[in-house]
């Protein structure tokens, strides 16, 4: 696997300097200035990548190229918009980038309650507790119909939870929520996310996979004409969240993907963290059978704190948690073999250590949340570990 690091461009508390002492040998970022539906300028992206190399590393994912709000619902200005993610893929194509990563998740990407769950260990993680975002859902935002998305027990200790929070904590809680993903150009408050969630009225699952499926029949023939590769991320967490639905959760949705428009264009990153939230995803067999559409790896572990879907779960040491990463990353080396056999310029596949907890000085650097300096290197360090044991010839 080719070691790469997310950098969140020049405001990144975390330098290029800092990412090269850390043994990564690729950089994984984005012009997380521009919003979603316009076109990334070549000139940008030609800037980013020289800086990039100038500090002795690569550009080799974009992460995130996004799929705007109107491609996802069908919205008159979608097509404007498809043509500007076509023009951003021909400049990263003249640029030399060739993995483009993305998602399809309503609204908000990854979703947590807490950005900073002590440990025992002292150390602190991502967490989302469930009673916590149901607590928010139905007490806070009051989305009308929310308390029957839940199981009664929840409802019941969600109501319990949001009675005995202060103002402070309220506050606190709906920040993290609608915080969305770090880089992110958009920021919610309240009555705009209600907002944002009533364009969603009259969209179920069927109607997000057909638009899904548009963007990839409008952008998947484009890419591979250029040689690139495109590689969805999964829903996180991968079910649904405030009555909008998830469609990219499970192997079986992955699986529709790939054959809705098939093409060596049309792939898959495979995010051990975020479908091993759930319980019913084989991710060393979704490997085996899916490999040759993974384009991109997020290699990270969470701990289900219980066998329920949905559930809470706390971001867990990347070879700890409920995932077995020792098998995943077997499995990871057994398509590369596979991949060198056939010839393919595309052997190696990219992957990065995702979402490190907070130790040592981290706390004092205060990078993006998910995003530590030293959490990162660590679980770097461990992954890099198995893989050359499982890849030592002795």
């Amino acid at each position: 696997m080719r070691q790469t690091w997310r950098w969140f461009g020049p405001v990144d508390k975390v330098s290029l300097a800092d990412i090269r002492q850390a043994g990564a040998e690729g950089i994984v970022t984005a012009l997380y200035d521009i919003p979603p539906g316009q076109a990334w300028p070549r000139a940008a992206i030609a800037a980013r990548r020289s800086e990039i190399e100038a500090a002795g590393l690569s550009w080799d994912v974009v992460e995130s190229l996004p799929v705007s709000e109107a491609i996802r619902t069908g919205a008159s200005d979608s097509a404007a918009h498809l043509e500007a993610y076509r023009q951003s893929l021909e400049h990263l194509a003249a640029e030399g980038i060739a993995v483009i990563c993305y998602n399809f998740m309503p609204v908000l990407d990854w979703t947590r309650t807490d950005l900073a769950h002590e440990r025992p260990s002292g150390a602190r993680a991502l967490r989302f507790d469930l009673v916590d975002f149901a607590a928010f859902d139905i007490a806070i935002l009051e989305r009308p119909g929310a308390a029957g998305d839940y199981e009664t027990a929840v409802v019941r200790q969600a109501q319990e939870r949001a009675a005995s929070l202060s103002d402070a904590d309220r506050t606190g809680l709906t920040n993290t929520i609608l915080a969305g993903l770090p880089g992110a150009v958009e920021h919610w408050t309240l009555d705009s996310f209600r907002a944002r969630l009533a364009a969603y009225d009259g969209i179920d699952a069927k109607a997000l996979r057909a638009n899904l499926k548009r963007f990839l029949s409008e952008v998947v023939p484009h890419a591979e004409a250029l040689g690139l590769r495109l590689c969805c991320h999964p829903d996180d967490p991968p079910w649904p969240l405030f009555g909008l639905p998830r469609i990219l959760s499970t192997e079986a949705d992955y699986r529709w993907l790939v054959d809705a428009v098939p093409s060596p264009a049309n792939g898959i990153t495979l995010c051990t963290g975020s479908l091993g939230a759930r319980g019913d995803v084989d991710l060393p067999g979704m490997m085996a059978r899916l490999g040759e559409h993974v384009h991109f790896l997020h290699l990270r572990n969470v701990r289900r704190e219980a066998g329920s879907i949905p559930c809470s779960f706390f971001e867990d040491d990347h070879l700890a948690g409920s995932t077995d990463m020792v098998a995943v990353i077997r499995a990871v080396l057994a398509e590369q073999v596979r991949r060198k056999a056939q010839g393919r310029a595309d052997w190696q596949i990219p992957m990065r250590p995702d979402h490190g907890q907070e130790i040592l000085d981290d706390r004092n650097r205060k990078a993006a949340p998910g995003y530590p300096a030293i959490g990162r290197l660590k679980g770097l360090a461990e992954l890099r570990g198995v893989m050359m044991a499982l890849s030592h010839p002795g």
